[in-house]
């Protein structure tokens, strides 16, 4: 087959890959929260407005934790542990959480 071996796979490409792709999540998050106060301030703010941007303030920065110690945890080991299921819970968590918040205040 046209496959490659075991003894020639590069064992660091997938770690790199998964960094890469946690840094893009947490972008993307960045934007959303950056939209949601933008969206919050721009017309007139009301309570209800203000408190949904600040949740999504709250939110990225509970993702940006989870995504700063698994891009380190992949970065220092030669064989990164597996994600545990409670960072992988709080992960999946704030990113539906922030979806919701940016569905409120879009209408």
């Amino acid at each position: 087959m046209g496959g490659v071996s075991a003894a020639g796979r590069d064992p660091g490409l997938q770690p790199e890959r998964t960094r890469l792709a946690w840094r893009r999540t947490t972008l993307s998050a960045a934007v959303v929260a950056v939209l949601a106060v933008r969206t919050a301030l721009r017309g007139g703010a009301s309570a209800t407005s203000v408190t949904v941007s600040a949740l999504c303030c709250v939110l990225f920065l509970g993702f940006l934790w989870v995504a700063h110690r698994r891009i380190r945890a992949l970065a220092s080991a030669v064989r990164p542990p597996a994600l545990a299921p409670r960072h992988a819970t709080a992960a999946v968590l704030c990113a539906v959480a922030l979806a919701a918040c940016a569905a409120v205040l879009a209408f």
